[in-house]
This record gives C-alpha cells, sequence and structure tokens, in this order.
C-alpha cells in the first residue's frame, strides 16, 4: 500500500491538519480534500471512494472525516486498518473530536501520523507503541524537575529563617542591644533571598551560598560610632561571618557540580553555518550477558546565523543500507537525498531559516545482536549464608574505537545496612536518597577497557542488585552519519561550518 496522505478535513472539505507522506503540492492535497464530500452519498455508509488517481480511504469522526488518500494499486483491506489506528490514535490524543481540540493538539497528532506511515508505507506498530513513542519520558527533564523542586524547598527553608534571624534582632533592639556590627544583617539577609527580581534588569542565577555571602558584602557600613552595640573584630570577615550562619542555619554546601557532565564534552568554535550531530541510546539486557533491545535515534540540526549563507546544500555520510532508517526533513528534496546524499531544501531559493535550529534529518537504529553492545556491564551478585551478599560488577569496553565520558554505573541497594567497598577502579559514592551504589569513573577508553568493584552489604536477595543503570555522554556518535562538505548553491564556493556530536545514554539498563 502508498497512502499519499493523512488528512482531517471538515464535512465541508476544508483541511484540519494534513500530512503528506509522498511529495505532493499543497493546492493538491486542497483540491483533492475539497473534491471529496462532492464524492461521498447522502444517506449511504461508504468507507472507500475511488476516482480516476486515487482512492479516498475515510470515516467520520463527530462533525469531521478521518481521510487517508492512496493511489488505487493499494490493498484495500490494508488501507482499513491502517485508517482505524489512524482514527484511535485521534481519539486517544483529543479529548473531544471538534476542530477547536483537533488544531490544539495538531503537533502530537502529526507526529504520531508519522510514526504510523512513513514515506507512503505503513510501519508495523500498534497504538500502544505509537502512544509509548510520542510519550517517551526525558531523565534530563525529571532531573531538572527534582532539581528545581529542591532549590525552591531550600529557598524556603532560608526565607524562614531569614525571618527568625529579624525576629532575634528586634528583639535584642528591644532589650537595649545594638545590631550586629552597627549593620542591617536581618533586613539585607532577607532582602537577597525574598526581594522579587526586576523584570527591567537582567537576571543572572545564582547559588544560595553567593546570596548569602553578598548580604554580607553588600551590607552598609555604621553612620555613626555612637552607640556601635556589639562590635565584631577587624579579623572577622564576611566568609567567617557566612561559615557561622551557615552553621546555625543549617546550610549544607553542595560539592557536586550540577554541570559537571556538560563541562567533559569539549566546546567548539561555532560558525556561522553549525550542526549539531545529536544521537540518544536506550538499551536493555539481561543480566547473563544477551540484548533484549537496542535503539539509537539520531538529530542532525541545522543553525544559521548569517543571512548571506541561507542557500547552501550539505553533502553528508548517510548510508541507506537498510539497518539505519532516515528521514529528512519535508521541506528537504528527498530524492536528491536518497541518490547523492545531499541535503537541500525542495526551493532553494527560499533558503533555510537564520537564528533558528533546524532538524534536516532524523535516523533509527533498532537491533537485538549481541555484538552491537558498545559497553557491556556484569553484576554478579551471590549470597555468602551468613546473611550478606557479595557483589561484583564489571564493565567492559567492546569495541576501541568507542569512549564514553562521566560514566555513572548505579547499583540498587537492599534497604538496611550499608555497603563495604573492597577493590573499585574509579570513585563510588552511597546515595542514601536513592539507595543506591553509584560508580563513577571520569572516561572509559582503549586505555581502560575493563574495570570491576567489589562490595559486600546485609541481605541475602541477588535480585535486589537490578536494573543496573548506566550514564554516559560520548563525542563519538554511534551510527556513522556525518557532514562532509557545505556548499553555497549559486557559486558552489565552500562554506566554512562547524559540527558537534554529543552521544547520550537514555535509558540503559541490565535488567
Amino acid at each position: 500500500m502508498v497512502v499519499l496522505a493523512a488528512s482531517i478535513c471538515t464535512k465541508g472539505g476544508k483541511a484540519v491538519i494534513s500530512r503528506q507522506f509522498r511529495e505532493m503540492p499543497r493546492a493538491r492535497i486542497e483540491g483533492l480534500l475539497a473534491s471529496f464530500p462532492k464524492l461521498t452519498s447522502t444517506g449511504q455508509q461508504h468507507t472507500t471512494i475511488e476516482t480516476e488517481h486515487v482512492r479516498y480511504v475515510y470515516q467520520p469522526l463527530d462533525e469531521l472525516y478521518m481521510v487517508l488518500i492512496t493511489n488505487r494499486q493499494s490493498n484495500i483491506l490494508q488501507d482499513i486498518d491502517t485508517l482505524h489506528l489512524f482514527a484511535r490514535v485521534v481519539s486517544d490524543i483529543c479529548r473531544s473530536n471538534d476542530e477547536r481540540d483537533i488544531l490544539k493538539n495538531s503537533f502530537e497528532l502529526l507526529s504520531a501520523f508519522d510514526e504510523i506511515v512513513s514515506l507512503g508505507y505503513r510501519e508495523n506498530v500498534n497504538l500502544a507503541q505509537v502512544k509509548s513513542i510520542i510519550e517517551m519520558e526525558s531523565h534530563e527533564e525529571k532531573i531538572q524537575e527534582i532539581i528545581a523542586k529542591v532549590e525552591q524547598e531550600a529557598k524556603e527553608e532560608l526565607k524562614r529563617r531569614a525571618k527568625q534571624l529579624e525576629m532575634q534582632k528586634k528583639e535584642m533592639l528591644k532589650r537595649g542591644g545594638g545590631s550586629l556590627g552597627g549593620t542591617s544583617f536581618g533586613s539585607s539577609f532577607a532582602q537577597s533571598i525574598s526581594r522579587p527580581p526586576s523584570y527591567n534588569e537582567p537576571q543572572v542565577q545564582t547559588t544560595f551560598e553567593e546570596n548569602i555571602r553578598s548580604s554580607f558584602s553588600s551590607s552598609p557600613t555604621p553612620t555613626s560610632s555612637k552607640a556601635k552595640g556589639m562590635q565584631l573584630g577587624r579579623k572577622q570577615k564576611g566568609s567567617d561571618l557566612f561559615e557561622a550562619v551557615k552553621n546555625e542555619v543549617g546550610f549544607e554546601e553542595n560539592t557536586e557540580k550540577p554541570n559537571a557532565r556538560v563541562t567533559s564534552i569539549s566546546k567548539v568554535q561555532v560558525e556561522s553555518v553549525h550542526f549539531a550531530i545529536m544521537e540518544k541510546i536506550s538499551l536493555q539486557a539481561n543480566r547473563d550477558g544477551g540484548l533484549e533491545n537496542l535503539e539509537v535515534k539520531g538529530d542532525l540540526e541545522l543553525t544559521i546565523s548569517d543571512p548571506n549563507l541561507t542557500k547552501i546544500k550539505m553533502s553528508v555520510r548517510a548510508v541507506d543500507d537498510g539497518t539505519v532508517q532516515l528521514k529528512t526533513h519535508p521541506n528537504v528534496d528527498k530524492k536528491l537525498f536518497s541518490s547523492d546524499s545531499i541535503i537541500v531544501l525542495k526551493n532553494p531559493a527560499k533558503g533555510f531559516p537564520v537564528n533558528q535550529p533546524l532538524g534536516v534529518l532524523r535516523w533509527r537504529y533498532i537491533t537485538k545482536d549481541d555484538t552491537m553492545i558498545p559497553l557491556s556491564i556484569n553484576c554478579w551478585p551471590s549470597s555468602s549464608g551468613d546473611g550478606t551478599c557479595d557483589v561484583n560488577i564489571e564493565y567492559e569496553l567492546e569495541s576501541d574505537e568507542r569512549e564514553f565520558k562521566d560514566v555513572l554505573i548505579t547499583i540498587p541497594l537492599p534497604s538496611g545496612g550499608n555497603p563495604t567497598v573492597g577493590e573499585v577502579d574509579g570513585n563510588y559514592e552511597v546515595n542514601r536518597q536513592t539507595r543506591t551504589l553509584d560508580w563513577q569513573l571520569p572516561i572509559i577508553d582503549a586505555s581502560n577497557k575493563q574495570g570491576s568493584l567489589e562490595f559486600s552489604i546485609a541481605g541475602d536477595d541477588v535480585d535486589a542488585f537490578f536494573p543496573v543503570g548506566v550514564s554516559f555522554v560520548s563525542e563519538k556518535t554511534f551510527c556513522d552519519i556525518d557532514v562532509l562538505e557545505v556548499t553555497l548553491i549559486d557559486t558552489g564556493a565552500p562554506v566554512t561550518y562547524s559540527k558537534e556530536k554529543i552521544l547520550t545514554a537514555e535509558e540503559y539498563n541490565v535488567m
């Protein structure tokens, strides 16, 4: 079957949303949809209509129609089955089948349409798989939400402590004592925490420690030498004051750098034409070393900052050999890409957008071949017979060409008791909040392909140490897709460009 387009239209033939899977002018689609209501018979129930060139397969959605436009040679039974899947996806995403709700959820609907049909051909997916794909959760987003929640709680706690200090200061003044060193410590401290930002000034995000330190360094000096009250010595600096208040408030200094994972990736000099080659790998392996599933999703993102360099074409290395599924942006010339691996707009006169990142190419790789595992993790827990477990966990880099940075291997721990770590390559930390042992390795490459960690802990449940999670970043992508050359369309002159590559582990688990 070949699906030319999937559309939701009104009973008058007006397109609400439409997704073309083959190259067709917009006017052609609008004309086909406009003529569709005229072909339907009033009072009769049909699911298909054939014309001289195309076939309509449709289903009512209350006051709208779900319409598939296919060629006449397609299998009618497969067409109807695909139509029903489209209709179920629309009903699942939208609360009601009215035009307003369809437009509100148009982005999710079009994304789901792309997962059902690719280049005109039906993908082997069902409704549950489509929902799983479009509702993919982001590990990084969860981390940011947790960080924001913790920061908000800490900010509220600091406000409460600041109010207590302010009240203590007022009590001291009532009793006849002066303020701390003649300074308005409490008020300046409270203002540094609770004062709302001005929307006319650029805001810079600072840590809580910096806020407290600034409250001391920016406190006004005494205006009068009389009635100074309790004075601090000259040797007592603002930093010492901060240490004293930090202990009283119970402020814990965060020694972990939140952006440490980013700093290990080398920065590139960004040119006027910049490419970001980003991949996310998801892997599930069993504890015996076998591969359950491996999936890599990649994006080639183009950003142009110079308006004079928008009309360009890119030569890329992206071989469609059947193992990697490739998809170009709808405005890219697909025929030229398929034949010569060149990315250029179908209408070169328009040019690419300026200062707006644009994903020009997407790819996906799926396999269950054990030999494609990039980093093997083996966890061997064994009960010692005295109420404790001995755990040996190893990693092995399967290819010398791979390189992973900021590797974090997370091993769940049973409740109760603390692990006693023996030999370890790298560093480790016991995370008491998540109840995990975090094994940290700055880099894994050909120079340290293998490593191990051993520990013992109270408990005899060997299943409690799974699933083992792995996270990392790499500047070497999994799929061999790259930008080779960029030239101007008009003159053929080469264009200087920059590119960065990054591979991240989205969900890498040993079950």
